[in-house]
Formats: structure tokens, C-alpha cells, sequence
């Protein structure tokens, strides 16, 4: 015979085990200027547009050791 559970899970245990199988992947939007794949109603992490301005100056700085 199989071991067995001593105590009956509370419902709060149960439920927080299976949070984790209703979460949905994040909704990607593709950037317009450059094409990347951005979130929505964010600044391109890899360009600086938002909107059709740019919004973070995204020039590569030379580091200085």
C-alpha cells in the first residue's frame, strides 16, 4: 500500500500550489521604428522610441578604464 497524506491540504495550500498554472506569457508588440519586439505602451528598449519620438538617446558611450 501507498504512503497516504496524515492531514487533509487546506484549500489556501492547494490554491496557492496551482497559481502558477493560470499565468499567461506577456503580450508583445512590435516596435514600428526598428522592429523589435517591445511591451506595450513602453519605450523600445533597443532604439529609445516612443510613439514616434525618441524619448532615451540610445548612442553607444565609450567606457573610459
Amino acid at each position: 500500500m501507498t504512503p497516504l497524506p496524515k492531514r487533509k491540504l487546506s484549500s489556501a495550500r492547494r490554491n496557492r500550489r496551482r497559481a502558477n498554472d493560470f499565468l499567461t506569457a506577456n503580450n508583445l508588440t512590435q516596435c514600428p521604428n526598428c522592429g523589435e519586439m517591445r511591451l506595450p505602451h513602453t519605450v523600445c528598449p533597443s532604439c529609445g522610441y516612443y510613439r514616434g519620438r525618441e524619448v532615451i538617446n540610445m548612442t553607444k558611450e565609450t567606457k573610459s578604464e
